[in-house]
């Protein structure tokens, strides 16, 4: 993820879903960013949807690592912090809980387009 902010400036956040529980995932974005993939090996990403299915989860094959969330469709996505190099910066921020539970489809299409990183380029690379 790229952005003019510091990563303490942004902030992270999680949700009560069972998902991002047992991934221990904690989000940043940066509307006025960018988030740049580069898949050096596309065939050990799988894509997962859940739930609403109104979002991709981007997971290593070999690894189980959850990376990030995508939304193909609008080009946005927010990024698990715990896979960056910058985590501890990062993480020197509060992380605010949310119970995303009670938000009808739409209040989530909005709240995401609101809020999500836009995604600048996807590459897929060998090795």
């Amino acid at each position: 993820m790229e952005s003019d902010k510091a990563p303490r400036d942004l902030g992270v956040r999680t949700d009560t879903c069972s998902f991002c529980k047992k991934h221990n995932a904690i989000y940043s974005t940066d509307p006025e960013g960018e988030v740049r993939f580069t898949f050096r090996e596309p065939h050990r990403v799988a894509r997962y949807r859940f739930g609403t299915k109104t979002a991709d989860f981007l997971l290593c094959t070999t690894c189980g690592v959850f990376v990030a969330a995508t939304m193909p469709e609008e080009s946005i996505a927010v990024v698990n912090v715990n896979v960056l190099d910058a985590r501890a910066a990062f993480l020197e921020s509060a992380v605010v809980v949310s119970d995303l539970d009670a938000e009808t489809i739409e209040e989530r299409l909005a709240r995401r387009k609101k809020r999500w990183t836009p995604v600048r380029s996807v590459t897929l690379s060998p090795c």
